[in-house]
């Protein structure tokens, strides 16, 4: 296949000449696209033709956007509008829309030079055969398209029946159940307020909001403190394997998760530390805490940042089995999470094999292997 230079098969220019922001945006109007995609809309309108619009700075560097209708541009990017005797539009966004392709400048803040953009080499076979591997890509497409939403419905409807499940055994009781609430049968232990200026590269790792993430402990971009910079006695805030954490601040707010790891690490501020006391199975009140993660987001809500104190969390009302019972209920509940865990990975293996078909077609479509 031929190449050339993308100044030679298109008009290249900056976007956002009008400054126009999302303080103008409209609830419906023209489509208004700047580096991170369809940001919003406006009034007023800039093109009436096809183009591709380049993030070209941030985090999105280097993804393409693809546009028919009228539309407006945004700053941080570059608008690519092909010349139609030259090159297909989509054939053009299809080659483009990979941002490993394009090469950065800058650290901080990554950014493409325009120059780079107009000096950017294409493939180019001929228009005949630019629209015929448009068509192929489309219908490929559209299919993988249908596959990954297919997919993704599964995976909602796996977690959606393991949450049922918990919601209907804590709704219908059962002989001998009583309800109680929380802080009756559990303590809960506050995190410390750790100083961020004595956070170091190793040390005696610390727990924060941020590590409670798919009902774990995910023990990641974690920090470090070395508990000789502390006058106080930092013992009751240590964590040990099986301890059961609460968010409590931040988007993760009511979310939580048990620790499965056999290293000690330290509590830090806002994550609180359920201590159950011998009426309470630890896990089956994790259990009945999933089911009560977005009733808990809306009991935090109503400021900028959503925060559940220790007073609220202990009037939670939680439906109560004898202790014996608890362990059965929990042995359950673990089967059926077990099976919703493997079919989460099985579909995600299919979406992931989705996405590689993705790539595939398209290296076969621009090494002029696609047939």
């Amino acid at each position: 296949m031929n190449s050339a230079e993308l100044q030679s098969v298109a008009r290249i220019i900056g976007g956002g000449r009008h400054k126009l922001s999302g303080k103008q945006f409209v609830a419906a109007g023209y489509p208004a696209y700047g580096a991170g995609g369809l940001n919003g809309h406006l009034e007023y309108r800039e093109f009436e033709q096809s183009a591709i619009v380049l993030s070209s700075i941030g985090a999105r560097c280097g993804k393409c956007f693809f546009t028919e209708t009228e539309w407006t541009s945004l700053a941080n990017t570059q608008v690519i509008f092909p010349d139609l005797t030259k090159v297909d539009p989509k054939f053009l966004w299809y080659q483009l829309d990979n941002e490993a392709r394009w090469p950065r400048s800058g650290a901080a803040q990554p950014f493409i030079r325009p120059s780079d953009v107009k000096t950017h080499l294409v493939t180019l076979p001929p228009l005949d055969e630019q629209r015929r591997i448009v068509a192929v890509l489309d219908k490929a497409f559209a299919g993988i398209a249908t596959a990954t939403a297919n997919a993704q419905k599964n995976l909602t409807n796996a977690r959606a029946l393991f949450e049922g499940y918990l919601q209907s055994t804590f709704n219908k009781s059962g002989e001998g159940w009583i309800e109680r609430r929380l802080g009756e049968i559990c303590g809960l232990q506050n995190g410390f307020a750790f100083q961020s200026n004595t956070f170091q590269e190793s040390g005696v790792p610390v727990l924060r909001i941020s590590n409670i993430q798919n009902e774990t402990i995910e023990a990641r971009r974690l920090v470090y403190i070395n508990p000789a910079d502390y006058r106080e006695n930092l013992d009751r805030f240590k964590v040990k394997k099986g301890a059961l954490l609460i968010a409590m601040s931040g988007a993760t707010t009511g979310k939580v998760g048990i620790l499965d790891e056999d290293e000690i690490y330290y509590l830090n501020q806002r994550v609180g530390k359920f201590e159950p006391t011998a009426h309470l199975d630890t896990h089956y009140l994790f259990y009945y805490l999933i089911t009560k993660a977005e009733e808990n987001l809306s009991i935090s809500a109503g400021s900028a940042q959503p925060n559940l104190s220790t007073a609220q969390i202990k009037e939670f009302l939680i439906p109560l089995p004898p202790i014996e019972q608890q362990a059965k209920v929990v042995e359950i509940f673990g089967e059926i999470r077990e099976h919703c865990e493997q079919l989460k990975a099985i579909i995600g293996q299919k979406l992931a094999a989705l996405t590689e078909l993705k790539q595939s077609l398209l290296h076969e479509a621009f090494a002029g292997e696609l047939t």
